[in-house]
């Protein structure tokens, strides 16, 4: 059965910030892309599920608060997982801490549904999620 959390590292790079060695607000979004991104690849939704089947995970809802700045030259973990579920919607919830010091720096919670492209039409969530998630 696979996983409905995920925690990765990723290094804050000079592009990540601003003049003041500050991590810009919107890069914290780019660092919960990526977790969300290789936490859907663990529950079965790699990216060639995704191309056979045409259903895609979209955003619809993101609430990000901003606890303590990132600087360059940090590492920072997100620390995810899929919280709550229900018929077409399904929340993800992220932390972003600083490893070297344990300081919470930034939470999110996030509604997705699963959508059938092109058309754009929501798709219910196949019986068993997340647990026993897969794409028909």
């Amino acid at each position: 059965m696979p996983s409905t959390e995920i925690s990765t590292e990723i290094p804050v790079m000079y592009f990540d910030t601003d003049a003041a060695s500050v991590v810009h607000n919107i890069v914290y979004l780019r660092f919960i892309e990526t977790a969300r991104t290789l936490l859907a690849i663990q529950i079965g939704m790699s990216f060639e599920e995704i191309a056979r089947t045409n259903i895609h995970p979209v955003v619809t809802r993101t609430e990000i608060d901003y606890k303590r700045p990132a600087l360059l030259g940090d590492t920072v973990r997100i620390n995810g997982r899929i919280s709550e579920w229900s018929g077409i919607r399904f929340w993800c919830t992220f932390e972003v801490v600083r490893p070297r010091d344990g300081a919470l720096l930034v939470t999110c919670k996030q509604s997705l549904a699963l959508v059938q492209m092109p058309q754009g039409r929501p798709v219910r969530l196949p019986a068993g999620f997340p647990e026993n998630f897969s794409l028909p």
